[in-house]
């Protein structure tokens, strides 16, 4: 479910397999890493053990020599090579940036430079991604700019459509109070200056991507044209090696009720797909609006199951026995399904149907008649789901109260069942 491979000393360390392409492929699994500064590695520790474990056979350091050697590099071991590859030429400080800076633009000003600047750099990681045999992992110091971009670049040439990119980058998100803690602690306490520092909004890469092709009107043109490179030859040589054919047979979903201790891997399933939504220009979630306590709120007070696929994760739904906040006060016959969440990429086809299949299945167990849930107002998409599924709008919330305190229109669905 999470693409962050756990450690304890990394906090941005990523798998950038199972992203899907416009040619129904997918990225194997396993192959293409992006991380966070691997200088903060120690040999002889849980952390280095499961790093080797891996198998990467190229690190790239895309931070500034001195970076590397201020802070530390990698630890040197025989079954990687290690290559410093500093793609930035024009450094900037942006825990020191004021508060009235926003993000999108100033940040893919700085990947634009960075683009223009970088070329031989970046032409030198992209031979080394595409001649990788083993797996291959890059790195900046928080894994999220430099890293980010190389990482569009890639996954661009591979044909993963923007959306997914965009999605990709945003993903730092979950990684960002970590980040903020590690800067503090090398910082006597204190706090950056920019509130955005260790954020990774999705604009940021959206305008990046805009202003690419705006420029040189593709990616596979910035490839040709700056980098001097064969950038058909090179999409080829990647896709050959880094995609493999999507899968066209699935496990069947299991359930299991959650409990208390679920709690944080719920918060993180629901930001995960907050952020699929964001990259997409849904705005109906928002990360960080949910915490532990709701959802251990929602097991006590009502249900909440996890589906798995084997023993992987691919969803989860909460299950009220009432919802007066959309509906108002209503007789005991209906049960309320809310925040039905699958994870991204991962899940399989239908996982999210089969899913209010089963909480609809509950609630016909418990004998009531019908199955009730709610949308924005201004998500047709969303709405579109719904009905397909069986459910009929009958009526619209022009008010109701959300766990940010600010009321908002939602559309109110109604299947009966049996």
């Amino acid at each position: 479910m999470d693409r962050h491979i756990p450690f304890e000393t990394l906090h941005n360390f990523r798998d950038l397999g199972g992203y899907p392409t416009s040619s129904g492929h997918r990225v194997r699994a396993g192959r293409l890493f992006r991380a966070d500064s691997l200088g903060k590695l120690r040999p002889d520790t849980p952390d280095w053990d499961r790093f080797l474990a891996l198998g990467v056979g190229t690190v790239i350091d895309l931070r500034h020599p001195w970076e590397a050697e201020a802070r530390g590099r990698v630890p040197e071991h025989s079954s990687f090579a290690y290559r410093n590859l500093s793609i930035e030429h024009r450094p900037y400080d942006q825990a020191a940036l004021t508060p009235d800076v926003d993000p999108g633009p100033y940040l893919s000003a700085r990947f634009m430079e960075v683009a223009e600047d970088g070329t031989k750099e970046i032409a030198a990681a992209l031979e080394l991604v595409a001649e990788a045999e083993q797996g291959l992992v890059f790195h900046c110091a928080s894994g999220k700019d430099r890293t980010g971009q190389l990482a569009a670049l890639v996954l661009s040439l591979l044909g993963v459509p923007d959306e997914v990119i965009i999605e990709d980058f945003s993903l730092t998100e979950l990684a960002t109070p970590a980040l903020l803690a590690d800067w503090r602690a090398r910082n006597d306490g204190r706090s950056p200056a920019w509130p955005s520092f260790g954020r990774a909004p999705e604009s940021v890469m959206r305008l990046f991507l805009t202003a690419l092709r705006a420029r040189y009107g593709s990616v596979e043109a910035y490839v040709t044209d700056a980098l001097g490179m064969n950038a058909q030859a090179l999409s080829a040589t990647l896709r050959t090696r880094l995609l493999e054919p999507a899968p066209t047979v699935w496990p069947e979903l299991t359930h299991r009720r959650a409990q208390p201790q679920d709690a944080p891997l719920l918060v993180r399933l629901r930001d995960t797909a907050a952020l699929w939504q964001l990259a997409r220009g849904i705005e109906q979630w928002q990360p960080g609006e949910k915490t532990e306590a709701h959802f251990v709120d929602r097991m006590r007070e009502g249900e909440v199951w996890l589906a798995y696929a084997d023993s992987s994760l691919v969803g989860a739904w909460e299950l009220w026995w009432d919802d007066p906040a959309a509906w108002g006060p209503r007789p005991p016959e209906a049960g309320y399904i809310h925040r039905l969440m699958t994870t991204p990429h991962t899940a399989p086809p239908g996982a999210g149907r089969r899913m209010l299949a089963q909480a609809e299945s509950r609630i016909a167990a418990a004998g009531l008649p019908y199955a009730r849930l709610d949308c924005l107002s201004n998500n047709p998409r969303l709405r579109a789901y719904y009905e397909s599924a069986g459910y009929t709008a009958v009526g619209e919330q022009r008010a109701k109260q959300g766990g940010t305190g600010s009321p908002y229109a939602v559309t109110l669905l109604e299947k009966r069942l049996g």
